[in-house]
């Protein structure tokens, strides 16, 4: 095998020509023998192998018919080998790499470090590197090696969710602007904000040039300011709500959440495990609350530190905003405003939508919403099943006082112990890993496909937008 693709890119391509590739390629894939080291090496050198013969290509996007069926075949094998090789080592891999889940491990820890473990099975930081200097169409897709990584442990039950839990932890980012909070009663991370109101927080995304889209600039802000709120000791309940924009149509009014940056995505500085990060970090967070270090997720006796959340849904909810307003406890909506999954259109999975939307609608309105685009305003039978109250423009503020009022006059223990209940019927953490288990696999492939790259195209007029 390694002497195959280290001839030649011409010799390759008649070989691939003259005869069937793929039953020839089978011939050369490494098999397991069940001995963690020496299945390493063997299965190493046949990745290194492929990678090297991949690079020896045009850019995706430059391909011929005959190099893009090289390369898409190669890669379809190391994928094969990679998951033959992960379900078989993943668990002990894992182990390894938390000291026998003694210590819990960040993503960017779980992808890279693992290299040291097993070279070339996930791309290194300087491949990433350069990877993340090209715009999508032209990316060889390498962050799938992550995905494979990230999948295979959460098909695990004790090692994914250990892994759930790390991702629940308070972000360092929050860590380190506690104190600020607790003094100035206000932190400002630049993509996000969060306030204290006395018997309650309000986390704010802010992102005014791009209609409050969600992207790398802003994701960890967000997490941040949602982590900060509910460490808060003092406070009962939280708020999530969209800022100010820049735009002129909307001039002096909010907006919930426009969802991922399309822009930023089809010009590729959207990462994959972004999206892991978000659903398993930020969402999970206002969904479950924030998890303990010493107790685990479903802990009766020491459960997670969380809050009710109260959701202002002003103008719009599209995507990545209207995923955010499904683990929200109440959501005050304007009588004009509407919601979205735009799933189709964009060719990725809405989040954790999937799972969650029909508990509020039903199944057929949640297919019709996910894979054809049904816009569901929040007056309308479908958007009062989500949204709790509605009401008329420019009474947003007053209604919310009068909300969170409302929860806070008898104590919200009893909230937010309900709400508990509520979680562990609809999505123990055992349904939500699994989940994950099967979307952190089925993204990558959708963040990487072509259909992507012409969605963005045709709907989003993406190739003309410019970014900062």
């Amino acid at each position: 095998m390694e002497r195959f693709l280290k001839t030649n890119k011409k010799k390759a391509l008649q070989y691939i020509e003259d005869s069937s590739f793929k039953e020839k390629f089978n011939d050369f894939s490494p098999t397991l023998i069940n001995h963690f080291e020496t299945d390493t090496k063997i299965f190493s050198e046949f990745w290194k192998s492929c990678n090297e013969y991949i690079s020896n290509f045009p850019l995706k996007n430059k391909r011929n018919e005959k190099e893009k069926y090289a390369t898409s075949t190669t890669k379809s094998f190391c994928d094969i080998t990679r998951k033959i090789f992960l379900r078989k080592y993943s668990s002990y891999i894992y182990s390894k790499l938390t000291n026998n889940m003694s210590k819990f491990i960040d993503l960017d820890d779980l992808v890279y470090n693992i290299n040291a473990l097993v070279p070339h099975i996930t791309p290194t930081q300087k491949e990433i590197n350069i990877e993340n200097t090209k715009v999508l169409k032209e990316k060889e897709g390498i962050e799938i090696n992550q995905a494979l990584v990230v999948s295979a442990v959460l098909q695990l039950e004790t090692e994914g969710t250990h892994l759930c839990q790390s991702l629940m932890l308070p972000s360092q980012l929050a860590k380190d602007a506690e104190n600020e909070f607790i003094k100035n009663r206000k932190v400002d991370f630049e993509g996000a904000t969060v306030e204290k109101f006395g018997k309650y927080n309000v986390a704010t995304l802010e992102n005014p040039k791009y209609l409050n889209a969600e992207d790398e600039k802003t994701l960890k802000p967000l997490e941040a300011a949602i982590d900060l709120a509910l460490m808060d000791t003092e406070s009962e309940l939280c708020v999530l709500r969209g800022g100010f924009v820049y735009h002129p149509k909307y001039k002096n009014k909010r907006i919930f959440g426009a969802g991922i940056n399309l822009t930023h995505l089809y010009h590729g500085k959207i990462s994959y495990l972004w999206y892991i990060r978000r659903d398993m970090g930020a969402v999970n967070k206002i969904f479950r609350g924030i998890a303990h270090e010493e107790f685990s997720l479903d802990d009766p006796f020491f459960p997670l530190k969380e809050k009710p959340w109260i959701a202002t849904l002003d103008t719009f909810a599209i995507g990545g905003g209207c995923q955010y307003l499904l683990v929200t406890d109440h959501i005050i909506a304007e009588e004009k405003s509407y919601m979205t999954l735009p799933a189709r259109k964009e060719g990725i999975i809405p989040g954790v939508a999937n799972l969650r939307l029909w508990r509020f609608t039903d199944d057929r309105v949640a297919r019709q919403a996910i894979q054809n685009g049904l816009r569901i305003d929040s007056n309308s039978k479908q958007g009062s099943s989500i949204c709790d109250e509605i009401i008329k423009e420019g009474s947003m503020d007053e209604k919310l006082i009068e909300t969170i009022d409302a929860y806070t006059s008898s104590g919200v223990v009893g909230s937010s112990s309900n709400r508990r209940a509520f979680r562990v019927g609809q999505e123990p953490i055992e349904v939500f890993r699994k989940y994950m288990a099967t979307y952190s696999h089925d993204q990558a492939y959708c963040h990487f496909s072509d259909a992507l790259i012409k969605n963005l195209e045709n709907y989003w007029n993406a190739a003309s937008r410019k970014i900062d």
